[in-house]
């Protein structure tokens, strides 16, 4: 399974807690940074995407429902290892091997219970005879057998993509999820969490009461007004004010969650909800930068969320004299981190190296994150 010398080539799909799609990159690793060769994103089908979500919750037949919605995912990421290869106009024999992270559908790193498990829903076997290239998955149950929370995975690829000798920075992917990665200047240990929902409340609210996938730009949020004690009463859940390390889903921040901190707003115009979501997303980010990096002057988005410009004004308002930039600043289009991310431990396990920073999971030490499915 040692990738042949000279190739470091490698494919990294990506699809997060928005369940809206699949980013892929292909990823020369031979250089001083990361060179990105092609990208793809794949958007879901509605019925996959459909599927994925109900199985957020537990549900009758639910085995065999994930089942079958792993195996259209491994079509979807076959799709996207294809595109890539006709973009770079290379064979599969080409590629080490891709690193596939699946749909989480449930994340319990065991922060109230101590029950600690993690299952990202997908297919590799499938994926590694349709691509015709070897698969590595299953990263993140290593970390939390070793007491770790199996997330984030990315801070390691933040600091070298992103980090300075200068000074202390902090990157930040808002996906469904929001997290920050602390980069600090030379000689200190990276830290980094999630710091509670980005999208998905958001995405959720917009589909139910607009029929969007999405808040394009976040405009319909800009147009409402943030209600203060909504606010307060979300920022109210414990979740915020736990220490590091921890990490969190859709386990947590579910449509659930939501409507049981509006019981007490009945008359709060969607709009004005959505506004306000937006600002908890934002003040989460904000609050855990202050506590977490007060010396950062810096603060570095990717994901989705990096283009809400509403996100990114309440950001700007909430954190006075950082300077707030998107991967795009640095050369790294924001729907490409977190898929270069999973090329890289994908060629960290082929290695046998570790993936995890246990300064960020809390992991009893490094590990090699990963199960290889050969083609």
């Amino acid at each position: 399974m040692i990738p042949v010398p000279g190739n470091e080539r490698y494919i990294g799909i990506m699809s997060g807690t928005s369940m809206d799609g699949a980013d892929a990159v292909l990823v020369d690793f031979s250089g001083a940074r990361p060179a990105v060769l092609a990208a793809t994103s794949q958007p879901f089908p509605d019925t996959l995407r459909a599927a994925f979500g109900a199985l957020q919750q537990p549900g009758e037949d639910e085995i065999h429902r994930e089942a079958l919605a792993a195996n259209a995912l491994a079509q979807v990421y076959a799709g996207c290892v294809a595109a890539l290869l006709r973009e770079a106009r290379l064979d599969p024999a080409a590629v080490a091997a891709i690193g596939a992270h699946g749909q989480t559908i449930r994340h319990r790193p065991g922060l109230y219970d101590g029950i600690g498990y993690t299952r990202q829903s997908q297919h590799p076997a499938r994926l590694a005879e349709l691509a015709g290239i070897d698969v590595v998955a299953d990263f993140r149950s290593r970390d939390i057998a070793a007491g770790g929370q199996g997330a984030p995975l990315v801070p390691a690829l933040h600091h070298a993509l992103f980090g300075s000798d200068a000074e202390t920075r902090v990157a930040c992917n808002i996906g469904g999820i929001s997290n920050i990665s602390v980069l600090p200047a030379a000689g200190e240990a990276v830290t980094g969490f999630d710091c509670g929902p980005g999208n998905a409340l958001l995405d959720y609210w917009i589909g139910r009461h607009r029929g969007q996938p999405f808040d394009s730009n976040g405009d319909w949020a800009a147009s409402g007004q943030v209600d203060a004690a909504l606010l307060a009463r979300c920022l109210a859940e414990p979740y915020f004010s736990m220490a590091p390390p921890k990490s969190t889903g859709r386990d947590l921040f579910h449509p659930g969650w939501l409507e049981a901190q509006l019981a007490a707003f009945p008359h709060l115009a969607p709009v004005d909800v959505q506004a306000t979501l937006a600002a908890l997303t934002a003040e989460a980010i904000a609050r855990d930068v202050r506590a977490g990096a007060p010396a950062a002057r810096r603060l570095i988005v990717c994901g989705g969320g990096a283009r809400n410009a509403f996100v990114m004004a309440r950001l700007a308002q909430a954190l006075p004299g950082v300077a707030i930039k998107t991967s795009d600043d640095y050369g790294v289009p924001v729907s490409q981190v977190e898929a270069i991310a999973f090329a890289w431990l994908a060629r960290q396990c082929l290695l046998r190296l570790p993936g995890n920073v246990p300064t960020v999971t809390g992991a009893a030490g490094t590990r090699v994150l990963g199960a290889i499915y050969p083609r």
